[in-house]
């Protein structure tokens, strides 16, 4: 796990923290969004903690840059984003979740939240503090998109999160889209996971009625062949 904060202080806490706890391993610190994309070829992290706002590059280009596709000479190659920060929902918040973050975490929350959080995410899911996720859906229930918005709202979709999502769409399982796409169970999961927090999805049934609304895929479409191995 990488840390970023800019506040070394909060860094040293947080890594006494975690060091104690069994299978999880601090790997190194940062202090702004530019030391984690400098330092990840090095340091390899499965999990990036993040604080949202930092000097130079901040927490939430950071996590646009780690989510992007991967490269094609290592498909399952992913880097979860955790955004630790103060703030509750706002425009920050929205736009940290459609960048690709796999998690929310508030830093007045308890020890054994945070560690929950990381586990949960290293192992392929999303992670949203309660009080985030309720203002979250409460939001989404009042403001629905129309159709127009809700095909608009795939622009935020990778290409390896759009295959998968209409992978989804036509009947696949999370091993058979592995299958399918030769990558990973858990990169399945993890782009499963990405895809319902950037679009504000409850479940992998309300992603499925998702993809139909907007056209991703259409009734009676086969599904696309399998990828080669080696592939992207």
């Amino acid at each position: 796990m990488l840390l970023a904060d800019d506040q070394p202080l909060v860094r040293a806490g947080l890594a006494m923290l975690l060091d104690a706890e069994p299978g999880l391993d601090v790997v190194g610190e940062v202090g702004d969004g530019r030391g984690v994309l400098d330092r990840l070829a090095e340091l390899r992290p499965d999990v990036v903690l993040m604080d949202l706002r930092m000097p130079g590059m901040n927490g939430l280009e950071a996590t646009r840059r780690l989510t992007a596709d991967p490269p094609p000479e290592d498909p399952d190659r992913i880097v979860r984003v955790i955004i630790l920060t103060t703030y509750h929902v706002g425009d920050e918040v929205y736009a940290a979740l459609r960048a690709g973050a796999s998690g929310f975490v508030l830093k007045d929350a308890a020890p054994d939240e945070l560690v929950a959080a990381i586990r949960a995410v290293a192992a392929g899911e999303a992670w949203l503090d309660p009080a985030i996720a309720r203002r979250l859906l409460d939001d989404f229930a009042a403001h629905p998109p129309s159709s127009a918005e809700a095909s608009a709202r795939l622009d935020v979709l990778t290409s390896r999160e759009r295959e998968v999502l209409a992978l989804l769409a036509h009947g696949l399982s999370s091993d058979e889209i592995a299958a399918h796409l030769f990558i990973g169970g858990a990169t399945v999961k993890t782009h499963l996971a990405r895809v319902l927090m950037k679009l504000g999805l409850r479940d992998r049934a309300h992603a499925v009625t998702f993809a139909y609304r907007t056209g991703l895929v259409h009734p009676g479409d086969p599904a696309p062949p399998p990828r080669r191995p080696g592939r992207a």
